[in-house]
């Protein structure tokens, strides 16, 4: 999913808190409007919750220190800070004076007295709070030593991340308690990191990602990996740089990366992230050399299958794109025999002009794959009804799967189109599907404004395989981790829970027909693996999720906000769980240069013939006892034994399991 485009922040009307607080000063005084306070101190403007008790009224003759000056942008300004404070730990001493498209007139240093109005300022409904100076007038006094920085060392931020609530704004901060709370009430402050390690690369509008606390489920190659609800992993903590870039290029990271040194600013919040220092001195860029890994081919009697999203690929994109995809294919991926795609767009991309093939696109694609010394893949899919399927407007996303004829045929069956479901006919060795490709439930309601999944028969070496391809709906419409309610709604999973049931339905159609099927259900599913929707398609053991058997710091293969998390996911038959070798092609994710925001997965295993003495003959000879990986195919690696690959974190060969 590409990053959302950045817009100003917007102003809102006065909190419900800040108007109760606001009435009782005006019905105490007798006042009729909101008048100027004689020089409150900053802490009395930020107060101990969320909301200024000055939310909508003048202030004047506000002092302190002038920390950083924000010179470029629309919401220009500076902050300045008590360096006395009051020894609450409640309370930030700091304040952002708000200047529009001005930069103002101050420096670091400057001691001053601001007069202005008070303002909570909104990023986005359900997000936090700024509290800031509007309108304002400042007079410089003289110059002043600016405050030390808060320092940000292992142990300063709570590991409990916010309190509960529908809407936390009013609740009294508890900084020695959640995390959220902490980074409020060190709004505007300096703050302090040092040798910061980077756990997110550098996004496309000049953000990364560090940590404060670098034992917090930290991945082997120097993520942050999100492994549960409960868990949001308070370190995290966005970067972003108030220096000039001719000054001061943004550092290109990877995760794993170092800001060498400090790194200091003031503390903000942005609806991209939540908390970030904005950096007036930016650590020295040390790069620890993230490897990218990948996969070794598939073994004599093995199949291999893949997924990849190729993030809204259509045929005007440049011809770098296709090459870097299929570099990943043909060599990250060892050249599979099936690729399961996802995200691949019409011809005419997001122009919104009735074209709904991706002919060309995928032309360019096996071409490119070709080229880069990969098989001659052919390719399957289904044309959407136009604007029916979700993603970007005008582009008309889909699943397609590629495949090698030289290794796997396709079992063509007449009739699939946009509309038309996929049944389950006949059973036992009998057993096929009724189009094929076909598409699962087209017209049921769960999949409005969404892709729906692509089914393909296969026969490998004269066993049938069943590859169900998906891109559940989105995680857009969520309530950010960062926001005030607490915990946040995930909205959008009412909807891929319906859709995990469709193909759950779909699958034990399949395998009542046929007990021992061979199918996959792979693609971006777009939840994580501890998640209801992978439960749903998992519970029973029906089906098995590879990814499970991986070390929690491993599970994962997209990072946003610093988290890195798993949304792409490979099952297999519950029936060849311990026949298969699974791995994550760590190419994108974790890198500022990204052929796609998704890594790649691939497994390899020997389908299931039918028979119940082969299978057992075969399990022996290849895989071992079920369980024990000592097989002649038996995939080692970190971990569980079942990983697969080649690269790894930057320090010699390491098999990425």
């Amino acid at each position: 999913m590409a990053p959302t485009p950045r817009t100003p922040l917007l102003p809102r009307f006065p909190s419900v808190l800040g108007a109760a607080v606001l009435s009782a000063a005006l019905a105490a005084t007798a006042c009729t409007a909101a008048r100027a306070d004689e020089a409150p101190r900053i802490h009395d403007v930020q107060g101990t919750t969320r909301l200024s008790p000055y939310d909508g009224r003048e202030v004047a003759g506000v002092t302190g220190v002038v920390t950083a000056v924000n010179a470029f942008g629309s919401a220009r300004g500076f902050w300045f800070q008590d360096p006395r404070g009051d020894g609450d730990p409640r309370t930030s001493e700091a304040l952002f004076v708000y200047t529009a498209g001005t930069t103002p007139d101050v420096g670091p240093g400057d001691r001053v007295a601001v007069d202005g109005r008070v303002q909570e300022y909104s990023p986005g409904d359900g997000l936090q709070t700024v509290t800031q100076l509007a309108d304002a007038s400042w007079e410089v006094s003289r110059r002043a030593e600016v405050p030390d920085p808060v320092a940000l060392e292992p142990g300063t931020v709570p590991d409990d991340y916010a309190p509960e609530g529908e809407d936390i704004s009013g609740y009294e901060l508890e900084p020695g308690a959640f995390a959220l709370d902490y980074w409020e009430s060190r709004e505007h402050m300096v703050v302090r990191v040092e040798d910061a390690r980077t756990v997110a690369p550098t996004d496309d509008y000049n953000g990364l990602w560090v940590t404060t606390e670098p034992g917090q489920n930290a991945s082997p190659r120097g993520g942050t990996v999100y492994n549960g609800y409960g868990d949001p992993n308070s370190g995290r903590l966005k970067i972003e740089s108030l220096i000039p870039f001719s000054e001061r290029p943004f550092p290109e990271v990877d995760t794993g990366d170092e800001l060498a040194g400090t790194t200091q600013g003031p503390l903000y919040y942005t609806r991209f992230g939540g908390y970030v220092l904005k950096a007036s001195e930016l650590g020295e860029h040390v790069d620890n050399g993230l490897e990218r890994t990948s996969a070794d081919p598939a073994r004599k009697g093995e199949l291999s299958v893949a997924t990849y999203n190729l993030e809204n690929l259509s045929a005007r994109d440049d011809q770098a794109v296709f090459d870097r995809l299929a570099e990943g294919v043909a060599d990250g991926l060892a050249a599979p025999a099936i690729v399961a795609l996802e995200e691949v767009q019409d011809d005419s991309g997001p122009e919104d002009d009735g074209t709904v093939s991706p002919e060309r696109t995928l032309d360019r694609l096996t071409a490119a794959v070709e080229e880069a010394g990969g098989p001659s893949y052919a390719w399957r899919q289904i044309d959407p009804e136009d604007g029916r399927d979700g993603g970007q407007p005008g582009g008309n996303i889909r699943n397609a799967l590629l495949y090698d004829p030289e290794r796997v045929s396709f079992t063509d069956r007449p009739g699939g189109d946009a509309t038309t479901p996929v049944e389950v006919v006949g059973e036992g060795s009998g057993t096929h599907l009724s189009v094929s490709p076909g598409r699962i439930a087209p017209k049921d309601p769960a999949w409005e404004d969404s892709r729906k999944p692509l089914v393909g028969e296969f026969s490998f070496q004269g066993r049938p395989v069943f590859v169900v391809t998906n891109h559940f709906a989105s995680k857009g419409g969520d309530e950010a981790l960062h926001g005030t309610a607490q915990p946040p709604e995930r909205s959008s999973e009412v909807q891929r829970h319906a859709q995990a049931a469709l193909v759950r339905g779909f699958v034990d159609d399949l395998q009542e027909a046929r007990p021992d099927a061979n199918v996959l259900v792979v693609g971006d599913l777009n939840d994580f693996w501890f998640s209801e929707t992978l439960g749903t398609l998992t519970d029973g053991g029906a089906l098995h999720n590879p990814m499970e058997d991986l070390p929690a710091e491993e599970r994962y293969n997209y990072v946003y906000d610093g988290n890195a998390q798993s949304l792409d996911h490979m099952l297999v038959s519950g029936e060849a769980a311990d026949r298969l070798c699974y791995a994550i092609v760590r190419t994108n994710a974790e890198f500022h240069d990204q052929a796609s925001d998704h890594d790649p997965q691939v497994l390899r295993f020997r389908p299931l013939s039918g028979d119940t003495e082969t299978d057992r003959a075969e399990q022996r000879r290849f895989y071992g006892k079920p369980g024990t990986g000592k097989g002649k195919h038996a995939c080692h690696g970190p971990g569980n034994g079942n990983g697969l690959g080649k690269g790894g974190n930057g320090k010699g060969p390491h098999a990425d399991g």
